[in-house]
């Protein structure tokens, strides 16, 4: 069974984050810059959120809140739910559809190791899954 490990080793684990102290304003431009919707909300080395788009709809505009003045930890979603590099593929898919959730950090011992997507896992089944309809039209054809 393919694990997060697998899929992290098909892309680069680039972690982009910002500190709680932030403002709401000052996390979109990173978001933006980093062409990303969602960004891991970190203190000392620690996760402390994640803040998405969905977060930024619901906690900001849909409240009238401005997003200049409003701290991301006002508007994070506090304790993620994380993934192990030893999760399987198939659990990460269940985590995002039972918890309508598109992102999840990666945590090992405590330290944030990256965060897949459900573009990321897509992507990585369908690629797992063209290599194993060529390998058994391989195996039939040869």
């Amino acid at each position: 069974m393919k694990s997060v490990k697998h899929l992290l080793d098909t892309k680069q684990a680039i972690i982009i984050s910002v500190p709680e102290n932030i403002s709401v304003l000052d996390a979109l431009k990173v978001m933006t810059e980093k062409n990303i919707s969602a960004v891991l909300v970190m203190e000392n080395e620690k996760l402390q959120g994640i803040f998405t788009e969905r977060d930024y709809a619901r906690k900001i505009i849909l409240q009238g809140k401005s997003s200049k003045d409003t701290l991301i930890k006002e508007a994070m979603t506090a304790n993620p739910i994380t993934v192990k590099f030893s999760d399987s593929i198939d659990h990460c898919m269940e985590l995002m559809t039972d918890k309508h959730i598109r992102h999840l950090p990666i945590v090992e011992s405590g330290e944030v190791k990256g965060m897949v997507s459900i573009g990321d896992v897509v992507k990585f089944i369908i690629a797992d899954q063209k290599q194993t309809i060529s390998q058994l039209e391989s195996y039939i054809s040869g």
